[in-house]
């Protein structure tokens, strides 16, 4: 039974301007639903949109997983009065309704997981209902306009505890079988289930403010997930880490970077006491290579824009468990996955943001023996592990 999503995106956003590109906790929005598909049940995910910039960002650097693929959306069905729907019917047209199963995600509800989109899509497979939906129990009280309570007694007004509350469609998830959304045109029909996401996701990004609390909620739960145990690998940035951010160019490209021999040497003791070393930067830089081939470090990966989405799939390819991981950072690209591992360090000169995340600002900056300083760290923690 082949399982196709969409998520439709828009250039254009009145609220917030180039809302599905702009860094919520240093990912494009769009990006924290996107990788939760891939992580998911799905075969295939289309982000659909009219964005070139989008579509060039996605097919560059979504190699890594064949799931992945983008489709043009038309002008007409990308304006400010096009319904989602149209979209839908757009796309399952462009191609050539091949899906068994069809599943609507929004990007504007970044903190819809992969457990999520499994549920909605075993509510049709499994379960038997021809469409699925998400949705979040509110404890709240409802009234209507003319002054009437919808959902409780003001005689008898219940307690939170014996409150069943009222479900209430969160916008973020939706499957549909083939049938059903040709018949009706719609993403729910016939018989509907229903899948209740944690509360906190009943928050949809409409506005700056909505930006501002899905970002909070968003490393709250990445954090509350953690668990100090040992370190048995340190992920790396480069430039930044093992530099001091900045590069000398000639008119032929880049020139040198500068790397302190001490920091190197911080990592071949660490591998001395079994802690493997990964490299992880933004920049494609012949210059990072060579040094990284000097280093002896085989892990390295380069050019890479979604660092917490990448990341997460070798850790899952590789059964490695995230609190086992230590990272450092010193950029908003870092961000994310700062907050997701065991142990997050920065040098002492990276920028603010990032040091109100990490679990340890370094002493030494950037290129300054600041990789030294984690290393010596880790070695002494990890002592308390050994038998």
């Amino acid at each position: 039974m082949k399982k196709v999503a969409i998520i439709p995106l828009r250039k254009g956003s009145k609220s917030i301007k180039g809302k599905n590109k702009k860094k919520l906790l240093g990912r494009p929005l769009f990006s924290w639903v996107l990788a939760e598909a891939i992580f998911s049940n799905l075969d295939e995910i289309y982000v659909f949109t009219d964005d070139e910039e989008i579509i060039d960002f996605v097919n560059k650097h979504y190699q890594w997983s064949t799931k992945v693929k983008t489709l043009k959306r038309s002008n007409e069905n990308a304006n400010d009065v096009a319904s989602t729907e149209s979209a839908l019917l757009e796309f399952s047209n462009l191609i050539n309704h091949n899906f068994d199963i069809l599943c609507l995600l929004q990007a504007t509800s970044p903190l819809t997981t992969s457990k999520d989109i499994n549920a909605c899509l075993n509510k049709v497979i499994v379960e038997g209902y021809n469409s699925s939906l998400s949705v979040v129990r509110t404890h709240r009280f409802v009234w209507s306009e003319n002054g009437t309570p919808v959902n409780y007694d003001i005689f008898n007004r219940p307690r939170r505890q014996d409150f069943n509350g009222l479900l209430i469609e969160n916008g973020a998830v939706y499957a549909i079988k083939k049938e059903s959304f040709l018949n009706s045109k719609n993403r729910l029909s016939q018989n509907i289930g229903l899948v209740e996401m944690n509360e906190d996701t009943l928050t949809e990004i409409d506005t700056e403010n909505d930006w501002i609390v899905a970002e909070q909620l968003i490393k709250n739960r990445l954090q509350h997930q953690r668990t100090a145990k040992q370190i048995k690998y340190l992920v790396l940035d480069v430039d930044g880490v093992f530099t001091n951010g900045t590069v000398t160019f000639s008119k032929d490209g880049e020139l040198s970077k500068e790397f302190d021999m001490r920091d190197g040497m911080g990592l071949e003791v660490l591998r001395e006491h079994g802690v493997q070393v990964f490299v992880m930067t933004s920049e494609d830089s012949e210059l990072v290579k060579q040094r990284m081939k000097k280093l002896k470090i085989k892990a390295g990966y380069f050019g890479v824009k979604d660092k917490y989405a990448l990341l997460k799939s070798i850790a899952l390819n590789q059964n490695i468990d995230f609190n086992h991981l230590a990272y450092i950072g010193d950029d908003i690209n870092d961000m994310a996955p700062m907050c997701a591992v065991g142990w997050s360090f920065t040098p002492n000169n990276a920028m603010t943001k990032i040091k109100a995340i990490a679990d340890i600002t370094l002493n030494k900056e950037s290129g300054k023996g600041a990789i030294r300083e984690a290393s010596e760290f880790i070695i002494n923690y990890n002592k308390r592990y050994e038998c």
